[in-house]
Parts: structure tokens; C-alpha cells; sequence
């Protein structure tokens, strides 16, 4: 694969029209191969003036016709970073969505890609579940039964786990995650329960089964989102393409909302 090209990674998972869908691509940040996936969160830059959002990564296509690499991703700000400001009203690990998915080209998306997170202070450390007992392949399970549940949509990912373990992103660190605000009370108390429980049971399938998420990664930051907003200039930026829109695709069960 060469340094600035793309590829999906794993077979398609849907077909509509002229769209083929997929689960996962493959790029380079910084010349070293990383691999995106449904539900995946990850840091971006709109602009080189916009501060550092998070973008969820909701739908991925193919217009079979004019061959475009195709995203559409769910971008949340810090209160702060919106027209409203931050308020007493906020909570402190609270983030807001955009109202619109964003549409974009994979070759642009992956310009949005922000590596530097390092002044990203918000958030709730995920540190308190340990996954050492679970062991590679109980990673990997928890992992994609994290996957599932999050997107609802029975898809299957192993073969894109095998091939971010090829590259040896089984460890890498996810750096954030967003829950819903009912999703990450429930984390919240979770915490609670497990905080005097031996460390030889703080493993992913205990956290599970107690309505917890799943976290295999290292200490990511959760955030919650529970409104949304309109951004005021998003639609000016040139790398938004409605053309390759698949809005009307929400009644064929392709659409994540």
C-alpha cells in the first residue's frame, strides 16, 4: 500500500443503488498505516483555525460511478468551542454534537485527522477495568461485543479486527469514546459498584455484565453528549460534499442515527 493511498479493509456489508458499503479503510497518519472503523472516535481539525473536535465515524461508501471514496461522521464539540458558550449546565466531560453529519471524502477526511491530542484535557479517565486477564483473543471478543452493541446493526467485524491486529493496533490506544448521557451514568455507576472489587475480576466482561462498555484500550477519556447544535460555518468548508449525500439511505437501514 502506498504512503497517501486508501483501501477499504474487510468486505463490503451493503449495497443500495449505485453505493457499496463498508466497515473500515485503511490510510497513513505520520507515514504509518492506521485503520478507521464504524463507531470508531477519533480527534480532527476542520480547518488549521477550528480547534480539535471529535468526529464518530458513522457510514462509509462507494458511488460506484465516479469511483469516490466516500464518509459521513458525527463531529461533537467542547461547549466552549460553540456559538452558546459553555454554561453552568454543562457537566464537565459534556460535549455537543453538530445537528448535521458531516459528508466527506476519504481523502479529505483523513487531512481532518488530528494526531496531537496532547492539550485535550477533557473527560473521564476509563482506568479503573483491567483487561490483562482476558488475554488477546478476550480482547478482541469484548471489543467487538463493544462494537456491536454501539451500532446496533448485527455487523460483522472480525475480519477488520484481524486486520488492525495485523498492524498491531490491538493495544493501540483509543483516546476518546462518546456515550449517551443515560450510557455513561450507567458507566458512572459502574464505577462505583467495582471500585473496592479485587483487581483479578476488573476485566471487560465483568464491566459488561454489570451495563458498563467495554474498554480495551488505555485509559481513553470518556465524554457524553446529550444536544446538539447548529455550527455556523461547517458549511463553508470545501471538503463538505452533499452531492454524494445518502441522507435518503436512513429508510433502507444503511443510516446510523
Amino acid at each position: 500500500m502506498e504512503p497517501n493511498s486508501l483501501q477499504w479493509v474487510g468486505s463490503p456489508c451493503g449495497l443500495h443503488g449505485p453505493y457499496i458499503f463498508y466497515k473500515a479503510f485503511q490510510f497513513h497518519l505520520e507515514g504509518k498505516p492506521r485503520i478507521l472503523s464504524l463507531g470508531d472516535f477519533f480527534f480532527v481539525r476542520c480547518t488549521p483555525k477550528d480547534p480539535i473536535c471529535i468526529a464518530e465515524l458513522q457510514l462509509l461508501w462507494e458511488e460506484r460511478t465516479s469511483r469516490q471514496l466516500l464518509s459521513s461522521s458525527k463531529l461533537y464539540f467542547l461547549p466552549e468551542d460553540t456559538p452558546q458558550g459553555r454554561n453552568s449546565d454543562h457537566g464537565e466531560d459534556e460535549v455537543i454534537a453538530v445537528s448535521e453529519k458531516v459528508i466527506v471524502k476519504l481523502e479529505d477526511l483523513v487531512k481532518w485527522v488530528h494526531s496531537d491530542f496532547s492539550k485535550w484535557r477533557c473527560g473521564l479517565q476509563a482506568g479503573s477495568v483491567k483487561t490483562e486477564a482476558l488475554g488477546r483473543n478476550g480482547q478482541k471478543e469484548a471489543l467487538l461485543k463493544y462494537r456491536q452493541s454501539t451500532l446496533n446493526s448485527g455487523l460483522n467485524f472480525k475480519d477488520v479486527l484481524k486486520e488492525k491486529a495485523d498492524l498491531g493496533e490491538d493495544e493501540e490506544e483509543t483516546n476518546v469514546i462518546v456515550l449517551s448521557y443515560p450510557q455513561y451514568c450507567r458507566y458512572r455507576s459502574m464505577l462505583k459498584r467495582i471500585q473496592d472489587k479485587p483487581s483479578s475480576i476488573l476485566t471487560d466482561q465483568f464491566a459488561l455484565a454489570l451495563g458498563g462498555i467495554a474498554v480495551v484500550s488505555k485509559n481513553p477519556q470518556i465524554l457524553y453528549c446529550r444536544d446538539t447544535f447548529d455550527h455556523p460555518t461547517l458549511i463553508e468548508n470545501e471538503s463538505i460534499c452533499d452531492e454524494f449525500g445518502c441522507h435518503h439511505l436512513g429508510d433502507h437501514g444503511f443510516w446510523r442515527h
